[in-house]
């Protein structure tokens, strides 16, 4: 227990820089799903990060990229 109290624990540093990601459940079609993972695959990319990607794009597209 020594030093506990003192040494900052990295993961309670909750800044401006840090933002908790907002949990969503899509329900896809199989085959959209399908397609999205062989993009994923192909980019080598989560199918999270590929689904994130693919909003992002079609948002900045649209003139509301935050």
């Amino acid at each position: 227990m020594a030093g506990s109290a003192s040494t900052p624990n990295p993961a309670d540093r909750r800044g401006p820089e840090r933002r908790e990601p907002k949990k969503v459940l899509l329900r896809v079609d199989p085959a959209v799903h399908a397609a999205i993972a062989k993009w994923a695959a192909d980019d080598l990319r989560s199918v999270n990060a590929q689904m994130e990607f693919a909003l992002r794009t079609a948002l900045k597209q649209a003139g509301r990229l935050p």
